[in-house]
């Protein structure tokens, strides 16, 4: 998919998504909301900030593209709140006292600050202007056909972050946050994906499969993968 100068990607022959925040392996200083689209950092009342923590989603992927925003539903502020992708070994939780760019710290991750700055391998480099205002929505555009992460800020592309990302069923690559800062949260907002046409032999299948449904409400009792029901769907 191009990148658009203005908007957002947009969503032909996409679907929409359905993951959240993964609440088995977070560190205790992130909590979430009932349904688990939202992730706060550091609200203890009692105990200050000790480092950097991060989330990451309940989905890893290893194939297609995939695009989802996240919401900063407080002002960013502090040493480091962070957009991006990590594998399976991401660290989420800094040594204590270290209020580091936890997304990008080595090779198991990608990440944005909202300085500006991208960070992979423990390096930075500047790559948009700095975001502080509430309510601001980062786009994360991540193409494992082309090996490509790309960011949108508030629907407006900002070019591609990094290339060369690989991902396979082994080493899935998920969608994280982190914040060192003190009773921030970030949200989760709009989510879609899009897998490869099926092949020429795969379509023929489904063509036979559609003609022998009654309905296209049969297709939800199929024991068949959601990407090829949707298929199903559209035939």
């Amino acid at each position: 998919m191009p990148c658009q100068e203005r908007v957002r990607p947009v969503y032909t022959d996409f679907i929409q998504d359905a993951w959240v925040w993964d609440d088995q392996l977070k560190p205790e200083e992130v909590q979430l909301s009932t349904d688990h689209k939202e992730a706060y950092f550091h609200v203890d009342p009692v105990s200050q900030s000790t480092g950097t923590v991060g989330v990451r989603g309940s989905k890893g992927f290893y194939e297609g593209e995939h695009y989802w925003e996240v919401v900063f539903l407080e002002p960013p502020y502090g040493s480091s709140m962070m957009v991006g992708v990590g594998t399976d070994d991401v660290v989420l939780q800094s040594e204590p006292y270290q209020y580091s760019n936890l997304i990008g710290q080595d090779n198991e991750s990608w990440g944005l600050s909202y300085k500006g700055t991208i960070w992979h391998a423990g390096e930075g480099r500047k790559y948009c202007e700095p975001f502080y205002a509430q309510d601001t929505v980062i786009g994360v555009h991540l193409d494992l056909s082309l090996g490509q992460l790309t960011f949108y800020k508030d629907g407006v592309c900002l070019g591609p972050a990094f290339t060369g990302l690989r991902a396979s069923r082994h080493r899935r690559l998920y969608p994280m946050v982190c914040s060192s800062a003190t009773e921030t949260e970030l949200g989760l907002g709009a989510m879609y994906y899009r897998v490869g046409q099926p092949s020429r032999l795969q379509g023929e299948c489904l063509e036979k499969i559609r003609s022998s449904l009654v309905s296209v409400d049969g297709v939800d009792s199929l024991p068949l993968p959601s990407v090829m029901k949707n298929y199903l769907r559209k035939m």
